[in-house]
């Protein structure tokens, strides 16, 4: 793991040629809820099973609802044997991001709940 990243530094980031990927490790339904634009949802428990989806991005921004389980996936992916990129861990997690999330469609009839991204 390279470090931490704030939440205004990645979202210049996110706007410039020099983005990184960003992997959100909640649960699927907690990802459905509320994330990052364009970030892909690799939950921590699956991580050591799809790092190798992950090891071709130069940097690599992990995510989770406080940034400190993504500490963990951030040091778990950096130490991938294939993969030699950057990985941050967002700082603050989502709670501290105040750019804008993108929410996926709920199915038809689902239950909703709270309204937070996490």
């Amino acid at each position: 793991m390279d470090g931490e990243i704030e939440p205004d530094r990645l979202e210049a980031k996110l706007d410039s040629d020099d983005e990184p990927l960003v992997v959100d490790i909640r649960n699927p339904e907690q990802f459905r809820r509320g994330h990052i634009p364009d970030s892909v949802n690799l939950p921590l428990a699956e991580l050591t099973l799809g790092v190798e989806d992950v090891a071709a991005a130069d940097h690599v921004v992990t995510v989770c609802p406080h940034g400190q389980a993504s500490i963990k996936a951030a040091r778990l992916i950096s130490a991938y044997e294939g993969f030699d990129g950057r990985v941050d861990s967002l700082r603050g997690g989502l709670t501290a991001w105040e750019g804008p999330l993108e929410r996926d469609a709920e199915p038809a009839g689902a239950d909703e709940g709270p309204d937070a991204p996490f």
